[in-house]
């Protein structure tokens, strides 16, 4: 089983000074501890309702580019991009130039975008749900096309482009990998089986994420594809230092659903949190799945 460490949170420590180099030793130490992947967040306003608006929020793509310095083997991304919050032509040479930066460690996570009061906060266009999924379909075709060897025109409803040049290409092979976030099972789970390379779907539960995977089982059988070649991956809500045995078997139970990777939030001071992962709950990992 792989484990990701989500960063969420940046109000740990309270010195806007002190985050930079945090930041780096939180991900240096999970990157030598086995840790597989690393991600942060598409905001730029906290969350409301895991804490204040006005909580400090580093933009995600500026963060992933100083992790790359910072760490040498695990996969970096967002969970997930917003899809409203870059046009896709740019979205896919960032992520690009992320996956050269980093040696080949970038994975695309993207989803519809949800939150509107940092979106009409910062005159971000605010649009239908409908449209958004919209959006994101032709936005997941310009990626694969951008990664492509097809440097030509791409016509869509939303978006027109007349070149989808990128060079350099990426170095991971044949592109980054695609994650679609979210578990809406009409359109989310759709653009799963039709797109992305891995989902990833709230830990609420086993029985909440067998459920998904049967949705988007369904979708893949009548995409006709290969539901297997799909990476199944999870955000695990429950806190995993508090009980490391009660965490590990949360963490079984969707192993046995076919989940490959679990993500996991820190909690009080990021360090901290990373030392206690490292020695209690990443060794615990090694022989599942």
């Amino acid at each position: 089983m792989r484990l990701g460490l989500h960063y969420w949170n940046f109000s740990t420590p309270a010195d806007p000074t002190e985050l930079a180099p945090t930041l780096a030793r939180t991900a240096r130490i999970a990157d030598q501890a086995g840790v597989a992947s690393f991600t942060v967040m598409d905001h730029f306003f906290q969350m409301e309702g895991m804490a204040t608006a006005e909580e400090p929020m580093l933009e995600g793509y500026t963060t992933l580019g100083f992790l790359a310095a910072a760490t040498e083997r695990m996969t970096l991304g967002l969970l997930v991009t917003g899809v409203m919050y870059r046009y896709p032509g740019l979205l896919a040479k960032t992520v690009t130039t992320l996956d050269v930066l980093s040696g080949g460690r970038a994975r695309l996570g993207i989803g519809a975008s949800w939150y509107e009061r940092e979106q009409r906060g910062l005159g971000v266009p605010v649009v239908p749900v409908a449209e958004r999924f919209e959006r994101l379909e032709e936005t997941l075709q310009i990626c694969k096309q951008m990664w492509s060897d097809d440097n030509g025109s791409y016509q869509g409803r939303h978006y027109q482009l007349t070149e989808t040049l990128c060079v350099p290409a990426p170095l991971s092979r044949p592109y980054p990998p695609i994650m679609i976030g979210g578990g809406g099972e009409k359109k989310t789970l759709l653009l799963v089986a039709r797109y992305a390379d891995a989902c990833n779907v709230f830990g609420s539960s086993a029985a909440d994420v067998a459920g998904k995977l049967d949705v988007l089982r369904r979708h893949c059988e009548a995409e006709g594809r290969d539901y297997d070649e799909i990476t199944k991956t999870v955000l695990v809500t429950r806190a995993p230092l508090p009980d490391v045995d009660a965490f590990v078997a949360e963490v079984r139970e969707y192993a046995a659903l076919g989940v490959t990777e679990v993500q996991t939030m820190p909690t009080g001071h990021p360090v901290e949190f990373a030392e206690q992962l490292a020695e209690r709950v990443v060794p615990r990992l090694a022989d599942i799945g």
